[in-house]
């Protein structure tokens, strides 16, 4: 048996998988703990269509965050020498 700070790269993975796996399991737990106590209030439906609001506007964010593709790079170089020319009266 090895020392308690020596372990092999092997023995580690399997203990920190084992750590991960344990982590999930409790996680998931309290979580169907929470379900369970909001299942059982009389406002379910509303609070249900509350979440289903929040979980679709989040989406939208996410969506308007990463989906549009950002503004071509010399529009953008351009928009600002104008701007520039604009603020300083230059007609060239």
């Amino acid at each position: 048996m090895r020392e308690a700070g020596r372990r092999g790269p092997d023995e580690q993975a399997v203990l920190v998988a084992a750590g991960l796996a344990h982590l999930a399991v409790s996680a998931l737990g309290t979580a169907l703990g929470t379900v369970r106590g909001l299942l059982r209030r009389s406002d379910a439906t509303e609070l249900a269509a509350q979440a289903e609001q929040d979980l679709a506007a989040r989406g939208r964010l996410v969506l308007d965050r990463y989906a549009a593709a950002p503004p071509p790079h010399l529009e953008v170089l351009a928009r600002h020498a104008l701007a520039a020319r604009e603020r300083t009266g230059d007609d060239v």
